[in-house]
C-alpha cells in the first residue's frame, strides 16, 4: 500500500451554510496528495466557471462577491455546491454543501388581546417563519420584558406564559424577530388583569400541550405544557414507552415546560404531559412526539488497497444515521454502474471488483446521505501489473459431451510463454453471479480439460488464465456452451394385490429422477410378447390400479419417466394373482375394502383388547397360585384311589380328610425344608393291602416296554366321587389300629366338598 501522501484526499470539505444578500460568501475546499493537483468547482452538479462574481481563490476555496437569491436573469446564487480535485491517481469529489439565502417572513401569527382573572395564566404567542431560525424577544410597554422574574417564562419559539397573574402583569405586549437578514415587530397585544383570586374548584385543564417536533442532535427541544385548574395543577412529564427521560441535559421552564438540551438519536419519543390536582388522581394529558434525526457518518471507511492483475478487490463502507443513510459509490467523480464483474452487496456497503484489470485502476468513493446530512469518503484501489507477463491464452472452445460434461480447450498465449507455471480455468452457471464462480487449475503441458458434475440443459461460461511466478495473465475471451439434456432416472416400483383381478402399482417421487414430464406404465402377461399401454401418467400421480386381471397367469409390469430427451429406464416387476385365489377358496370370502376401513379404526380395538389380555394373565396367573394345591390333592386323590381299595362313600370324607391334612403338612415342609415327601409316613398312615400291590404293579406294567399298551390296567376315578378338603392346620393324630386305614382327627374344621 502507499502511503496517505500518495493519495488524493480531502483536508477540509465545504459546509451548508446560510448566506445573506448581497454579501459576499466563500466556500472552502482544502486537498492533500501528490501535486499537481487541479481543483474545480460544480453547483447542483454543473462546472462553475471563473467569473467576476464567482471565482477560485489560490487555496482552492470558492469565492462569491455578491450573493444573490434571485439574479437578473432568473438564475441563483443558491443550490448545492462541492468541490473536485484531481491529480494522475484519480479524482474525487467533497461532500454536497447546501447553500440558502437568509430570509425571514412577515409574522403569521401574532399575540391577541387576553382579559385574565387575577391568579390565572397569560400566554402571548407571535410566530414567523425564516433563515436561519429568527430569534424572537417580548416586549412589554415597548420594554424587554424582565426575564429575571420567575412567573415569566419565554420559550424559543415566540411563547410568552406569565403565570400567578397579577393587577402589575397588566399592559401592552409585543414580540422582535430577528436574524441576519431582517428585524420584524409584531402587533401589540394588550393583557387586562381582572377581580380578585377566586376559590371557586376548578378541574385541572391543558391549555396548549406538547406539538411535534422533529429537530437534528445537538440541539434544543422545547415541549410546552401549561395548565390551569383551582388549585393549582402540578404538571409531570413522561415518555409514552415507559423509558425514564433521564435528568442530564433536562431543564423544566416555567410550571410544566420540558427543556432537552444536546439532543442525541435516543431522546426521540412520545412525549406525554400530565396535569395533576393535588392529592388526587384527578389528571388530564396531551402528547407530543419528538424525532431526532442524526447526519450520516461512518462507522467503518474503505481502505486503499493494491490488488494484482485478475484478482478480487473489496471494499467496505459502513455508515449510520437517523434516518438510515443511502450510500452512493462513485468512481473517479462518476456514478459507479454495476456490472458483471462489479457487484453492490450488504445495501450499497461492500464494492467487489471481480478480476481487477488496469482499467479498474481509480479512485472509489463512498457516499452516504439522508435528509439531515451527507459524508464522503475515497479509498484508491491499485492494479500491480508485472512487465513480461504472457498475453492471454488464445482460441478457447468448449464442447458438449453430455448432460454432466463439457470438454474446454485452448491455445498458448502468443507472447511470454517461458515462464509459465500453469493455467486456471475459471467456470460459472452463466445465470449466476460472478462470485459463484469457480476454477480448475491444469498444468502448462495440458491445453484441454473435460469439466464434470455439471447440472443438464444449463449454460456454463469458460475463460481461461495463464500463470506464472510473477503473476497472472490476462483473461481470455469467454465462451459459453450449455449441456446436453438428461433423460429422467430409474423410477422405485412397487405392486400391490388388492384382489383376484386388480393390482396396484405405486411409486416415490424423487429429485433423483430428474426434470420429467410424467410416467409411462406398461403391462402384459409374461407369455405374451405385446405389451398394454402406454399408460400416460401425470408426473405428480404416484399410483396406478390395474383391474380385469387374470387371476391364472403372472404379469409384467414397466413404468417408466419420461421428459423432452426421451424416455428413462423402465422398472419391472412380476406379480401373479394366484395365490389370492387360493386363499379365497380356502377361506370365505372377505370384503377387502371393509378390512381396510377397518384396519384404519382398529386401533382402540387393539388397545383393549391389549388391556383385556393382561387382566386374564394376571386372573389366572391368580388361579394358578391359589388353585396350585387343589391340583396337588387331585393328583394324590388319584393316586390313593390306584393304591388303595374302595371305601364307602360315608368314611370317605373322614379319609380324605386325614391325606388332605398329611399332603398339606407334607407340602408345606417340603416348601420349608426343600425335602422330598416321606414314603415310610404314608406306609405308616396307609398299610399295604394285596390289592394295593396289584395296582402297583398294574400301574408299572404301564411303563414297563415288554408289557402290551393295550393291557395296561388303569384305574380312573369319577369326579363325582372326588372331594377336595380344607382344614386348620393342626397336628394329625396317630393312627388307631382297627379295620379303617385311618381315623378322623378331633376338632377339624368344616369340609368343602366340590
Amino acid at each position: 500500500d502507499f502511503g496517505r501522501s500518495s493519495e488524493l484526499a480531502f483536508v477540509v470539505e465545504p459546509s451548508d451554510d446560510i448566506a445573506v444578500q448581497e454579501q459576499p460568501l466563500i466556500l472552502y475546499c482544502q486537498v492533500e496528495g501528490i501535486q499537481p493537483i487541479t481543483i474545480t468547482w460544480r453547483k447542483n452538479g454543473v462546472m462553475i466557471l471563473d467569473s467576476e462574481n464567482a471565482f477560485m481563490l489560490a487555496n482552492g476555496s470558492l469565492y462569491v462577491s455578491r450573493f444573490q437569491r434571485v439574479r437578473g436573469d432568473g438564475s441563483s446564487d443558491e443550490g448545492e455546491y462541492d468541490c473536485m480535485a484531481q491529480n494522475h491517481y484519480g479524482l474525487v469529489v467533497s461532500r454536497k454543501a447546501k447553500i440558502q439565502a437568509a430570509t425571514m417572513s412577515d409574522f403569521h401569527i401574532h399575540p391577541q388581546n387576553a382579559v385574565v382573572e387575577e391568579g390565572g395564566v397569560a400566554r402571548f404567542q407571535c410566530q414567523i417563519h425564516g433563515l436561519p431560525e429568527p430569534v424572537i424577544l417580548w416586549h412589554k410597554n415597548s420594554m424587554p420584558v424582565n426575564t429575571d422574574n420567575e412567573r415569566y417564562t419565554l420559550l424559543p419559539k415566540g411563547v410568552l406564559q406569565i403565570t400567578g397573574l397579577r393587577a402589575e402583569d397588566s399592559g401592552i405586549f409585543h414580540c422582535v424577530a430577528t436574524n441576519i437578514a431582517n428585524v420584524k415587530f409584531s402587533r401589540e397585544a394588550r393583557l387586562t388583569v381582572s377581580g380578585s383570586h377566586s376559590t371557586v374548584y376548578k378541574d385541572p385543564m391543558i391549555l396548549v400541550g406538547p406539538e411535534n417536533l422533529t429537530l437534528t442532535v445537538h440541539q434544543t427541544a422545547v415541549l410546552e405544557c401549561i395548565a390551569t385548574g383551582n388549585p393549582r395543577p402540578i404538571v409531570s412529564w413522561s415518555r409514552l414507552d415507559g423509558r425514564p427521560i433521564g435528568v442530564e441535559g433536562i431543564q423544566v421552564l416555567g410550571t410544566g415546560n420540558l427543556m432537552i438540551s444536546d439532543l442525541t438519536v435516543q431522546h426521540s419519543g412520545i412525549y406525554v404531559c400530565a396535569a395533576n390536582k393535588p392529592g388526587t388522581r384527578v389528571r388530564r394529558t396531551a402528547q407530543g412526539s419528538l424525532v431526532v434525526q442524526a447526519p450520516a457518518e461512518f462507522v467503518q471507511h474503505p481502505q486503499s488497497i493494491s490488488r494484482p492483475v485478475g484478482t478480487t478487490a473489496i471494499f467496505t463502507c459502513v455508515a449510520q444515521g437517523e434516518p438510515p443513510p443511502q450510500i452512493t459509490w462513485l468512481r473517479n467523480g462518476q456514478i459507479l454502474e454495476t456490472s458483471d464483474h462489479i457487484k453492490l452487496k450488504n445495501n450499497n456497503s461492500t464494492l467487489s471488483i471481480y478480476g481487477i484489470n488496469q482499467a479498474d485502476e481509480a479512485i472509489y468513493q463512498c457516499l452516504a446521505e439522508n435528509s439531515a446530512g451527507s459524508t464522503q469518503a475515497s479509498a484508491r484501489l491499485t492494479v500491480l501489473w508485472a512487465d513480461g507477463l504472457p498475453s492471454p491464452p488464445q482460441g478457447v472452445r468448449a464442447e458438449t459431451v453430455s448432460a454432466t460434461t463439457i470438454q474446454v480447450s485452448w491455445e498458448k498465449p502468443l507472447q511470454n510463454t517461458k515462464e509459465i507455471i500453469g493455467y486456471v480455468l475459471h467456470i460459472r452457471k452463466a445465470a449466476d453471479p460472478v462470485e459463484m464462480e469457480y476454477q480448475e487449475a491444469v498444468s502448462k503441458s495440458t491445453f484441454q480439460q473435460l469439466v464434470t458434475d455439471l447440472e443438464p440443459s444449463t449454460s456454463y461460461s469458460f475463460y481461461i488464465k495463464a500463470y506464472t511466478s510473477r503473476g497472472a495473465s490476462k483473461a481470455s475471451e469467454v465462451t459459453v456452451v450449455s449441456t446436453l439434456g438428461e433423460v429422467p432416472a430409474m423410477p422405485s416400483l412397487f405392486i400391490k394385490v388388492i384382489n383376484s383381478t386388480t393390482v396396484q402399482a405405486t411409486w416415490e417421487p424423487s429429485i433423483k429422477l430428474g426434470q420429467h414430464k410424467g410416467f409411462k406404465l406398461y403391462y402384459r402377461k409374461v407369455h405374451l410378447s405385446q405389451y398394454t399401454g402406454p399408460v400416460l401418467l401425470a408426473s405428480n400421480v404416484t399410483a396406478y390400479n390395474i383391474t380385469h386381471l387374470d387371476a391364472s397367469v403372472v404379469y409384467e409390469v414397466k413404468l417408466l419417466a419420461y421428459n423432452q430427451h426421451g424416455d428413462g429406464n423402465s422398472t419391472v416387476r412380476f406379480v401373479s394373482l394366484r395365490e389370492t385365489v387360493e386363499r379365497t377358496v380356502l377361506n370365505p370370502p372377505c370384503d377387502c375394502m371393509k378390512d381396510e376401513q377397518n384396519n384404519k379404526t382398529s386401533t382402540t380395538g387393539i388397545i383393549i383388547g391389549i388391556h383385556i389380555g393382561v387382566t386374564c394373565i394376571i386372573f389366572c396367573i391368580l388361579f394358578l397360585m391359589f388353585g396350585y394345591r387343589g391340583r396337588l390333592l387331585m393328583c394324590k386323590n388319584v393316586q390313593e384311589q390306584l393304591s388303595t381299595p374302595q371305601i364307602p362313600r360315608s368314611q370317605r370324607s373322614t379319609t380324605g380328610l386325614v391325606l388332605n391334612g398329611a399332603t398339606r403338612r407334607d407340602r408345606d415342609d417340603r416348601d420349608l425344608n426343600g425335602k422330598q415327601l416321606d414314603m415310610n409316613e404314608l406306609e405308616r398312615l396307609f398299610p399295604a393291602s394285596p390289592s394295593q400291590e396289584q395296582q402297583e404293579k398294574g400301574i408299572t406294567s404301564a411303563h414297563s416296554p415288554s408289557v402290551p399298551h393295550d393291557e395296561t390296567q388303569i384305574s380312573t376315578l369319577p369326579l363325582d366321587e372326588f372331594s377336595i378338603i380344607e382344614e386348620q392346620p393342626d397336628p394329625l393324630p396317630k393312627n388307631p389300629r382297627g379295620s379303617s386305614p385311618a381315623a378322623p382327627a378331633p376338632n377339624h374344621g368344616p369340609a368343602n366338598e366340590g
